[in-house]
């Protein structure tokens, strides 16, 4: 749901980096052993391992390799931050497995004006009417409030999280200023990856929104994945002073992930947000490391942005998993508003959270979803309504949603009415909150 795709940038994995190093700092000075493993408040994440604990903290840590550096390899008017690039450039680039093929601008810049840039950015990629637009729908679909302000809300997050970003529009990178020095080192490392990334592909295109909410997520999962696990290769390497492989550290999500969610909490406006933008933030960094790690694990290390690509959150999740049906919704009697995908990710959500079920009920709902599409649709009178489609791989996965949802209709923001049908030959579920006689086909695009 949540977009500024095009802006590549790191989120609170900086500032966990920034807070933890302090801790972590003060235990090897005192010499006591490093922090216990951070939990989730439910209590049922793994405890981190504490070398993985401790990469989160490696801003103070990480020093300089000493290698022989090209000074062209950075254009900066900060001297400063310059000579910390062009060091960092070159192991870079070979951990990233792409090419340095031109110099990365890099700059600071004030509070204000990223403000001023991410409502400029909020302009172009969210612009008022699409964000009422999308939050009527989700509100319809019972993830999001009906009155949440949904572009006041993304610029709190992105001006409380931001520490730095590569904008793939002007291939500049830029870190604020106001960023304490201890901490520039684990910042600049993931967004350089950025740079050598955007250098390799074109970053825009690939988290294109126009390509859907769901394929744009997963193309956020690789690009942001593959930064943070260089980062923490990197980080890590720098700690123990000894050559380190993450790609062969098992369950990475489940040890680094719970110390990012837990550390999340620490910010206000991440922490109030609704889980659905909540989750779709941490997504890329916590899973897309994962998605990337899977793809290291042998001597070759694989590249992401090739035909290993993800198609759908599915697939971030899920090796192996097939692309989804491409949907397609056709709307008379209605004005079409807006519509977009879900994907498996904020299915699970609205599985859980406003159909009720617990994990393991929500695995055997959603392992079942096959691609979707949702179409928010208003009549003449004003009225607005919201379709949503899934396909599903069989009868019997179908079967178990339409009852659940049945079985939860006043979790929806308006009167609900879900049917079974056939899409392309594959079986659907039509699912309608809002304004009636709406009349709504879907079928698969050519290629789907």
């Amino acid at each position: 749901m949540v977009p500024l795709r095009s802006m590549a940038c790191k989120l609170a994995v900086s500032e966990c980096c920034t807070q933890e190093s302090r801790r972590l700092d003060h235990d090897m000075a005192s010499g006591q052993p490093p922090p216990s493993p951070l939990r989730s408040s439910k209590n049922r994440m793994k405890p981190v391992r504490p070398v993985l604990i401790a990469v989160l903290s490696l801003a103070t840590l990480a020093s300089g390799c000493g290698a022989q550096t090209d000074p062209g390899l950075v254009v900066s008017s900060d001297a400063e931050l310059g000579a910390m690039a062009t060091e960092l450039l070159p192991d870079l680039a070979r951990r990233s497995g792409m090419e340095l093929r031109a110099p990365v601008r890099l700059e600071a810049r004030s509070r204000q004006q990223l403000a001023d840039y991410l409502t400029a950015k909020l302009d172009d990629d969210l612009p008022p009417d699409e964000a009422a637009a999308r939050v009527e729908a989700y509100a319809l679909l019972g993830l999001v409030p009906e009155d949440l302000d949904l572009r006041e809300l993304l610029l709190s997050l992105y001006g409380e999280q931001v520490a730095g970003f590569y904008e793939p529009d002007s291939t500049a990178l830029y870190v604020l200023d106001d960023q304490p020095p201890e901490a520039l080192q684990a910042l600049l490392v993931h967004e350089l990856v950025h740079a050598v990334q955007d250098q390799s592909i074109d970053l825009r295109s690939l988290s294109d929104p126009a390509g859907g909410n769901d394929r744009a997520t997963a193309a956020m999962a690789a690009i942001e994945g593959h930064a943070t696990l260089v980062m923490f290769e990197y980080l890590t390497e720098q700690m123990t002073g000894a050559p380190v492989d993450l790609g062969t550290i098992p369950d990475f999500a489940g040890q680094v992930g719970p110390a990012l969610e837990s550390m999340s909490a620490q910010f206000p406006a991440l922490a109030g947000a609704p889980r659905v933008i909540r989750e779709s933030l941490i997504f890329p960094y916590v899973d897309g490391a994962t998605f990337v790690q899977r793809l290291w694990t042998g001597d070759v290390r694989v590249d992401p942005f090739g035909d290993a690509l993800p198609l759908s959150t599915e697939q971030v999740l899920s090796p192996g998993a097939a692309p989804p049906l491409q949907l397609r919704i056709d709307v008379e009697g209605a004005r079409r508003r807006l519509d977009d995908t879900l994907g498996q990710l904020e299915l699970r959500i609205l599985v859980e959270d406003v159909l009720g079920l617990d994990a393991g009920g929500a695995d055997e709902v959603v392992s079942g979803w096959d691609g979707d599409r949702w179409v928010l649709s208003e009549r003449d009178d004003g009225e607005t309504s919201l379709s949503y489609v899934v396909a599903w791989e069989s009868e019997g996965a179908r079967n178990r949603f339409v009852a659940v949802v049945r079985a939860a209709q006043s979790a929806f923001g308006g009167p609900l009415e879900i049917v079974e049908v056939d899409v392309g030959g594959r079986p659907a579920s039509l699912l309608t909150v809002g304004a009636s006689g709406i009349l709504v086909t879907a079928s698969v695009e050519a290629g789907g």
